[in-house]
């Protein structure tokens, strides 16, 4: 930009931030003014310190660059109006909170005279996408139902071997709902291995068909 080449006060640090908040004024369809949250305009613009971050945001606000309202209330994003240098003048600051926001026309290829509605592109459904858990976190699923460390284990060594595929075949998509029958098939499976040791273990271990005449 020319405006930025021109003026000597501006570091690299100013045009990166500069930049960042023009990308979320960019996703806002170019209305103002634009609700930002702190640490994106960090992470986008690369900046590391709190202070560094709030002297380059209060510059630009300055050399009217745009106009910075802080929010008071830590539950509300502060906002940003975005200056259209290219279109008009500079705009005074305090005039802008009693104008409505201007949207900056994008030229589009049309080839009818009708105007085309652009449909909103459908993003994929997160839940159909299926990540293996960690060890830690399976142990912490099993000891919240009540179950042991050792199943929680035996059953991440299973299925992390496997590929996490249900039955050898279909892909898992819900761990910890194989948790829960894993869980109950191994309940079922102590329990009629307990019931099979009494009854095995109650009974002598005799000829059933001694002779009990014959003394000891």
């Amino acid at each position: 930009m020319i405006l930025f080449a021109e003026d000597d006060r501006l570091n690299p640090t100013h045009v990166s931030m500069y930049l960042a908040l023009f990308q979320m004024w960019n996703l806002n369809r170019f209305r103002n003014p634009v609700s930002i949250n702190r640490g994106e305009v960090m992470a986008l613009s690369k900046i590391g310190s709190l202070s560094t971050y709030h002297k380059c945001i209060r510059d630009l606000h300055n050399w009217e660059y745009l106009k910075y309202l802080p929010s008071k209330n830590p539950l509300k994003g502060s906002k940003v109006y975005m200056f259209e240098f290219e279109t008009s003048t500079r705009q005074e600051s305090e005039h802008l909170e009693e104008q409505e926001p201007k949207q900056v026309q994008v030229p589009s290829i049309n080839t009818s005279n009708k105007e085309k509605k652009i449909k909103p592109i459908k993003q994929g459904n997160d839940k159909s996408r299926f990540a293996p858990p960690q060890s830690d976190e399976v142990k912490e699923f099993f000891l919240e139902v009540m179950s042991t460390s050792d199943q929680a284990e035996q059953f991440y060594n299973h299925f992390e071997s496997n590929g996490w595929l249900v039955g050898g075949k279909a892909k898992m998509k819900d761990w910890k709902a194989a948790a829960r029958n894993w869980i109950k098939r191994s309940e079922k499976f102590n329990s009629t291995h307990t019931e099979r040791s009494r009854s095995e273990g109650g009974r002598l271990n005799t000829d059933q068909n001694k002779d009990y005449s014959i003394p000891l």
